[in-house]
């Protein structure tokens, strides 16, 4: 079988994509765990839905650009800790960039059937 040219080029690209995907994925869970550690859960909400008492802004979904939110969080503004780069590095922040735009929005609660259930 003959391999064309734009056959090799179909092919690098999924292959490019997948470890794209799967990087990704792993930048995410990476920036899951440091969301989790700096509690951010506690004013931005477990899924980025925002906290109660408008403690922290909705940040999921359509999170602010990555430039806007890396400014936020080395120089925010009103009560909003900061982080130094001592804090988290440059990397560990692309980390958390990476959670927040492959977060999920919650299920309805007709849909968790332990909830749903509960409500009949």
């Amino acid at each position: 079988m003959k391999m064309t040219f734009v056959n090799l080029s179909v092919l690098a690209s999924v292959a490019s994509c997948a470890l794209a995907s799967a990087a990704d994925l792993e930048a995410a869970k990476r920036g899951e765990t440091l969301y989790m550690q700096h509690q951010c859960y506690s004013c931005h909400g477990t899924q980025g839905q925002g906290g109660e008492r408008n403690a922290g802004p909705k940040i999921f979904p359509n999170p602010t650009p990555f430039v806007a939110f890396e400014l936020q969080m080395r120089t925010p503004r009103n009560v909003m800790p900061r982080y130094s780069v001592q804090n988290i590095n440059a990397m560990q922040l692309k980390d958390l960039y990476a959670f927040m735009e492959n977060m999920r929005t919650s299920p309805a609660v007709a849909q968790i059937p332990l909830l749903s259930n509960a409500m009949r």
